[in-house]
């Protein structure tokens, strides 16, 4: 990953504003296993970056409450061999993180009624059922 990190539309995150870490992976491995540094940790400050707008960097903060770390957004990424892979993953994730993050709520719902016309055809058709139902009773030959 080299440049900016694209959230979305024409706002993107320099990179100086993400700090990386690496450790090594869990899990199986050979004979490489304990040498390298796979597992790539990536976090980016978001409650003091200037790069976001600061509508949508409060509605980061609101809605990544749960997330966040003093403020500072951490993601993880150890399922590739490779670290360059992890590394793109974890900003791949970071992009995708923020982006849903920073979307303006949806519309709220205009309530509608259910026509008339349908709930009488739907009690019609449960009576009819109920009818058929009660036909099929005991006959006393």
């Amino acid at each position: 990953m080299s440049g900016p990190l694209l959230i979305r539309g024409s706002v993107a995150v320099p990179e100086a504003e993400l700090t990386w870490r690496f450790s090594r992976s869990s899990g199986p491995g050979g004979q490489h296993v304990n040498t390298s540094d796979s597992r790539a940790e990536l976090r980016f400050d978001l409650a003091g970056t200037p790069s976001l707008p600061p509508v949508w960097k409060q509605r980061a903060l609101e809605r990544l409450a749960g997330r966040l770390t003093d403020g500072v957004l951490i993601v993880t990424a150890s399922e590739h061999r490779s670290q360059w892979r992890n590394r793109e993953t974890a900003a791949a994730r970071l992009a995708a993180l923020l982006a849903e993050a920073t979307a303006p709520p949806p519309r709220p719902r205009r309530p509608t009624r259910v026509p008339r016309g349908v709930n009488e055809h739907r009690l019609r058709t449960k009576k009819a059922r109920g009818e058929t139902k009660r036909g099929r009773g005991r006959t006393w030959d």
